[in-house]
């Protein structure tokens, strides 16, 4: 990988030249854009009244470290995203950045956003943010990701904290609710990305990323959609009948539930004849439908905490 980083980043004519947007591409904004949603649900569903500064300067600043985070696996893993044609573009592949640039904003990024959220916040607001980052571009990035096909089932809890670190930058402790908020997302991660391994298995098996659908084969990847779908259920409306829940959510739930459930045994009875023949429609479709679950389940959270003043939302 070291020769690999050694020489991206240089073109026919020299050394590219890197603007503003590419170190903007660096952050994954798209990644960064659900981290500040659910990491701002997780502050505004809290029982206490935050600030508005506060709350600003909190999510503000687990956005930084979202991008730290973004930015550091794109330094360690620009060997990969050179060969898989979906990630081509990005700005160390592409030339565009340097691989010690990324490194050094995803370093200093990280060390800005942990030391102010604890000021802003709370310290265990920023230490749960520092083991997010460090889970993600550490645990996951340079072990997970190359070492097992579990990598994105342990790997998902990076992506699982930001609500919780939502949570605590308001109150300062960890609750039912908050740990609900982390197991929806959790749970969600594996078949969320296996559905979406499956019709893009040819880009992890030319970077050699031991997918499940790589090391275990497709048909074990749809028997462990619908399971893991299955096992997601009892998380999502357990959140129902807490504090954070509420019959606005609880309906959302429901049908949301069901639809990811009939997605994943659609996914599960098709064999790998039927997928090749449309497109791998159906687990693309399920794909797009898992990020809208995500979207509307915190969506409705944040529906009952703003209905509460007005004695319509929570039980």
């Amino acid at each position: 990988m070291s020769d690999i980083h050694a020489t991206r980043g240089l073109t026919e004519t020299g050394p590219a030249e890197a603007g503003f947007g590419d170190f903007v591409a660096l952050l994954k904004p798209r990644v960064m854009s659900l981290v500040v949603f659910t990491a701002l649900v997780g502050l505004l569903v809290a029982p206490v009244s935050v600030h508005p500064f506060v709350a600003f300067t909190s999510v503000l600043f687990i956005a930084l470290g979202a991008g730290a985070s973004g930015a550091l696996n794109m330094w360690w893993d620009a060997d990969i995203d050179q060969v898989m044609r979906r990630t081509q573009s990005r700005p160390i592949p592409s030339g565009k950045v340097q691989p010690g640039e990324a490194l050094g904003l995803g370093l200093a990024l990280s060390g800005i956003s942990v030391m102010m959220l604890a000021l802003a916040a709370n310290v265990l607001a920023a230490a749960l943010l520092a083991f997010t980052i460090f889970f993600y571009a550490v645990v996951y990035s340079m072990w997970l990701k190359r070492s097992t096909p579990q990598n994105i089932v342990i790997g998902g809890a990076a992506g699982a904290f930001p609500p919780m670190v939502g949570w605590v930058a308001a109150t300062g402790s960890v609750s039912v609710e908050a740990c609900l908020m982390f197991m929806l997302i959790f749970m969600w991660t594996p078949p969320h990305f296996w559905s979406l391994a499956l019709f893009m298995n040819s880009d992890y098996e030319k970077a050699g990323v031991p997918m499940l659908t790589v090391t275990h084969g497709k048909r074990s990847t749809r028997n462990h959609i619908l399971v893991y779908t299955i096992a997601l259920v009892p998380f999502a409306l357990a959140a129902g009948f807490t504090s954070i829940g509420g019959p606005i959510y609880m309906a959302v739930s429901v049908v949301l539930n069901a639809g990811f459930m009939l997605g994943a045994w659609r996914i599960w009875r098709r064999d790998e004849a039927q997928a090749e023949a449309d497109g791998y429609a159906t687990e693309k479709s399920v794909f797009k439908f898992s990020l809208l679950y995500l979207f509307l389940h915190f969506g409705a959270f944040l529906a009952e905490a703003a209905l509460k003043p007005w004695g319509m939302g929570g039980w």
